[in-house]
């Protein structure tokens, strides 16, 4: 577990940090700091020292990463990564690795094969899921506050990014594994609806802890990953697992809908990764893609049916691929959907996009 000693100097960086604005380094930073919360497609590490078969502190993961393998489930960029550059702040620290004046300009607490649901991922043994994730953030929080007093937390905390991408273990790990019985319990809406219901208890408990600005992330196009078109005997994207997890991006939006009529002071918005992806697949070549149906790195039936392996040789053209493993995409696809949640149009991010939701 992550120890914040703070020193009297430190505190006062911070207070100096709150008061400018976040403005203390020499580029402009949008927010004084941003909080993430998720599952494999934006941990940074928090995994590594966990006992799970949910990793990526090998080689090849990290090939294009300044600094090689982080436990980012990437070659290179996630794309939180890329929102936090795009903010003008540096790379969020994993929690367990963050100490000192790191957590500054926020934390990451995402964690390979979590889910909103305790028991989600629980194939790949140990993983944070996203209830632990919020201890863990509270935990952060009594650290911080208790050197800054409660009404400076607030007004800093207000004007902070809070970046939650969870849901598709949900899925993945759980009603589509045969050694769980949710599927047999639940149809799909049913499903949705009780990931929902979970998820909004989860998120209505960070705003009560001073969260104001959240940016939530749909569920991409999960049928089109290597791993599902592995299992499928036409190499296409399976139009069933795309219609199960639609009713929790649609349950999803209302329920957003129903925190920015409710909760005062708050902005949701919704990064809305299916129709990102579906951009980007519908326009591969125009984006600079070739390879958009197999893994850079993985074995089997298109590279999909084992993940990418330690010391495994990579394909050689990533910035060609959407997909660098079995489950994840490459750098390419993450820094353009970071962008595309930052600066994009409404046909990928409402109400407003991460940029005007920073300049609020």
């Amino acid at each position: 577990m992550a120890k914040f000693g703070l020193s009297p100097l430190l505190v006062l960086s911070i207070l100096l940090l709150i008061m400018s604005g976040g403005a203390v380094r020499g580029q402009r930073e949008m927010v004084p700091a941003m909080f993430i919360f998720g599952d494999s497609l934006i941990d940074n590490g928090n995994n590594n020292n966990l006992p799970s078969f949910a990793k990526a502190n090998y080689y090849p993961y990290g090939i294009d990463f300044n600094g090689g393998p982080t436990g980012r489930f990437s070659n290179g960029y996630t794309m939180v990564d890329e929102i936090a550059e795009l903010l003008g702040l540096p790379l969020i620290p994993a929690y367990t690795e963050a100490s000192g004046n790191q957590v500054l300009h926020g934390v990451n607490y995402a964690s390979a094969a979590a889910g909103i649901l305790d028991a989600t991922g629980r194939n790949f043994v140990g993983r944070i899921p996203f209830d632990q994730q919020l201890r863990n953030f509270e935990n952060t929080l009594n650290q911080i506050t208790g050197n800054l007093g409660a009404d400076y937390m607030a007004t800093a905390l207000a004007r902070c990014i809070f970046f939650v991408g969870m849901g598709s273990n949900d899925y993945l790990n759980n009603y589509l594994m045969p050694n769980y019985p949710t599927r047999n319990q639940y149809n799909g809406q049913q499903y949705a609806d009780l990931l929902v219901q979970t998820y909004s208890q989860q998120l209505t408990r960070l705003y009560n802890l001073g969260a104001r600005k959240f940016v939530i992330a749909g569920l991409g196009e999960m049928g089109c990953i290597p791993s599902i078109l592995a299992q499928s005997t036409t190499g296409t994207c399976s139009e069933e697992v795309n219609l199960l997890v639609q009713p929790f991006n649609e349950n999803v939006k209302t329920m957003l809908g129903n925190f920015n009529n409710n909760l005062p002071g708050a902005r949701f918005i919704f990064a809305d990764s299916s129709r990102m992806f579906q951009d980007i697949l519908l326009n591969a070549r125009s984006y600079g893609f070739a390879v958009v149906n197999r893994g850079c790195c993985g074995i089997g039936r298109n590279r999909g049916q084992i993940t990418c392996l330690p010391f495994q040789t990579p394909c050689p053209n990533r910035r060609q691929y959407v997909f660098w493993d079995a489950f994840h995409p490459t750098e390419a696809v993450n820094i353009l959907m970071g962008r595309m949640a930052f600066n994009g149009n409404p046909n990928f991010v409402y109400p407003i996009n991460i940029r005007q939701l920073a300049e609020l």
